[in-house]
């Protein structure tokens, strides 16, 4: 099967992403800087290229001496509270790593892309659920930089025939359901791996940031995806571009949310035990709910997910909280410029 280059496979989705490719027959090679990204996350036997995603010739000669045919682009920033107080950094990484991944495409003449989106383009959206047709309007750096990139991306794909499959990610969370993978950097910023924190008395309370929305229970809603189904959503977006497929931008989530008090009951189920809480201020850059209409991926692609449920992605995030080696590890040294944010 083809060599894929994923840049980010290091991190979180990354990781898993390689996981699936290796599952489906393909051979994965691994471009990260490791900045965020960790060895222990790369499979054995698989290639890792470190460097930055910004820096157009490595991506290229990465490309060319792994006979590549297609790239999975993960490497970014990714936490949208974090944007609004870092907006060049995200700037820089998001829109700048993409605009050297690109050039990178076009130098060693790859013409196939899977780009790591986020439903943070429709910013608040004007209905729910949201569809990709919806308008966007990001409320926040880490949507406008990640929205800038789709746009950079289209314009390349007119000008210099690439095919790509940009996919709008919900809100993704889980583990590995074998045990292979999972979230491993310490200081989680996501709800369940932090809910799940607590529950293990990693942490003292969770907080939750702002209960006084226009929402049934007054808190945030979103709409949970598996990091597993997002992994083989990846897949199914490689197999359209294997077959000639052209660009599409889609969302992947599962159409059902769910609100930040719904989780933390449902890691009580999952834990026997309460998970301590503390209400604080809304969050700047955070849209009261954001459920996506999710047919897209199942019609288009053929991608049915296997884990579409907030229990068991709760039970598999606790799960690999148990099991994986909590010792510290020192932090690696920062990389200029590309900085990808373990998601």
């Amino acid at each position: 099967m083809s060599t894929v280059l994923v840049t980010g496979g290091a991190g979180y989705i990354g990781s898993q992403a390689v996981l699936a490719l290796l599952d489906a027959g393909y051979s994965p090679v691994i471009l990260d800087n490791l900045s965020t990204g960790l060895r222990d996350a790369v499979p054995h036997g698989v290639p890792l290229v470190i460097g930055d995603v910004a820096d157009a010739a490595l991506v290229a000669r990465a490309l060319d001496e792994h006979r590549a045919t297609a790239v999975l682009h993960f490497a970014a920033s990714h936490v949208a509270p974090e944007s609004v107080i870092r907006p060049l950094a995200y700037w820089r990484n998001n829109l700048a790593g993409t605009l050297g991944l690109v050039e990178g495409l076009v130098m060693a003449g790859v013409r196939r892309l899977v780009f790591s989106s986020t439903a943070a383009v429709y910013g608040i959206p004007d209905t729910l659920p949201v569809a990709e047709g919806a308008p966007c309007r990001p409320i926040n750096p880490y949507g406008a930089s990640k929205l800038a990139a789709e746009r950079l991306i289209a314009d390349a794909a007119e000008a210099h025939g690439i095919a790509y499959v940009a996919l709008r990610y919900f809100n993704v969370a889980g583990a590995d359901p074998a045990g292979r993978t999972g979230r491993r950097r310490p200081g989680a910023t996501h709800l369940i791996a932090v809910a799940c924190e607590a529950a293990l008395g990693r942490r003292d309370a969770v907080t939750v940031y702002g209960d006084d929305y226009d929402t049934p229970d007054g808190t945030g809603v979103r709409d949970y995806i598996h990091v597993a189904d997002l992994a083989t959503a990846h897949v199914a977006a490689l197999r359209h571009l294997m077959a000639g497929g052209m660009g599409l931008t889609l969302n992947c989530g599962y159409g059902c949310g769910h609100s930040v008090l719904g989780v933390l009951e449902a890691v009580e189920r999952a834990a026997g035990c309460s998970v301590p809480r503390r209400v604080a201020p809304r969050r700047l850059g955070d849209p009261p709910a954001v459920v996506a209409v999710a047919d897209g991926m199942r019609k288009v692609l053929g991608w049915e997910p296997k884990h579409d449920s907030l229990d068991r992605i709760v039970a598999d995030t606790l799960a690999w909280e148990c099991r994986k080696d909590t010792t510290p590890r020192p932090a690696p040294a920062p990389v200029p410029n590309a900085a990808q944010l373990d998601r």
